[in-house]
């Protein structure tokens, strides 16, 4: 493509970051995904932007599907492209969105893996034997109690933390803020950190978890301790941060049945992604059929 091409891509990211502000990974994601589209262009000879007709879309969809791109990543790259195009055309660039009515192949929605309520338990109350060891058992509270996302965890700060409400005030995706309950064992867990959290943390860092150098705890320390953890709590499958926020949507869900409440807690933006968990409370639902129904049970062969 010609330079100025590329020179409208560089405006639509200082678009993203300035005015909407989306996130550093969510930009990471777009940046590769036009870029993708734009060596597809150069490939077929499409000099400009405008150029690009539907016909073609749907030609980079199906390379990007002959590549072993799944249903879902193709998806996030047409709202890149689509997203582009509502960019230059209210810059005046083009004059229509060519990406606007092209779809992705569907695939197959894999249900998010869980924990049982006892595995959920188990990891979770770890003996808090010296500070590090109450810092983990704090954020693991506060991951299983709260339905964090591990962006939220680390991100989160002190101000944001109210114990004596029960609730944490988190920023989610495109910078949504809400309000999340936090549970009895989290908290008593959470004032045992914050009671030795000045032996690590620096006199300006507002981080609620710190690292031993006393900087904001990352998101990769957050991952090795958990898996540390689980190994030392004898759990019998691999665990990671975002299994917990599965486990308690799932949990809340098959215990309280309110899907709206599940989502305002998991900061979804549709519902559709919180229903997800319904399907997991039906295979909890078919299990226990199965074992109990006198008609569900499989006779054996005479």
């Amino acid at each position: 493509m010609l330079p100025r091409a590329t020179q409208h891509l560089d405006g639509f990211f200082r678009h993203l970051g300035d005015e909407r502000r989306l996130s550093p990974l969510t930009l990471t994601h777009y940046r590769r995904d036009l870029s993708q589209c734009m060596a597809y262009c150069d490939g077929a000879g499409i000099s400009g932007w405008e150029r690009l007709t539907p016909a073609e879309v749907r030609g980079w969809v199906s390379a990007l599907h002959r590549r072993g791109l799944s249903g879902k990543s193709i998806q996030r790259a047409l709202s890149a492209l689509r997203s582009f195009y509502r960019y230059l055309l209210r810059e005046q660039i083009v004059t229509n969105n060519p990406a606007s009515g092209v779809s992705a192949p569907k695939s197959a929605r894999r249900l998010p893996d869980t924990l049982t309520a006892d595995q959920a338990t188990r990891l979770v109350s770890l003996e808090a034997r010296d500070p590090l060891a109450a810092r983990d058992r704090a954020l693991l509270e506060l991951l299983y109690s709260s339905g964090l996302r591990l962006s939220e965890l680390v991100n989160l700060n002190i101000p944001e933390l109210d114990l004596a409400a029960g609730q944490v005030r988190v920023t989610g995706k495109g910078r949504k803020v809400r309000d999340v309950p936090v549970g009895a064992k989290a908290r008593a867990a959470l004032r045992d950190w914050l009671a030795v959290r000045t032996e690590f943390a620096r006199t300006e860092e507002t981080a609620v978890f710190v690292a031993r150098n006393g900087k904001r705890l990352g998101a990769r320390a957050v991952q090795a301790r958990l898996q540390q953890w689980a190994r030392r709590q004898g759990m019998e499958v691999p665990v990671h941060p975002h299994m917990l926020r599965h486990s308690f949507a799932s949990h809340v869900l098959e215990s309280s049945g309110d899907l709206r409440a599940v989502q305002e807690m998991l900061g979804h933006a549709n519902i559709s992604t919180t229903q997800i968990y319904t399907h997991l409370d039906f295979q909890h639902l078919a299990g226990v059929y199965d074992k109990a129904h006198p008609r569900a049970r499989k006779k054996t062969p005479a």
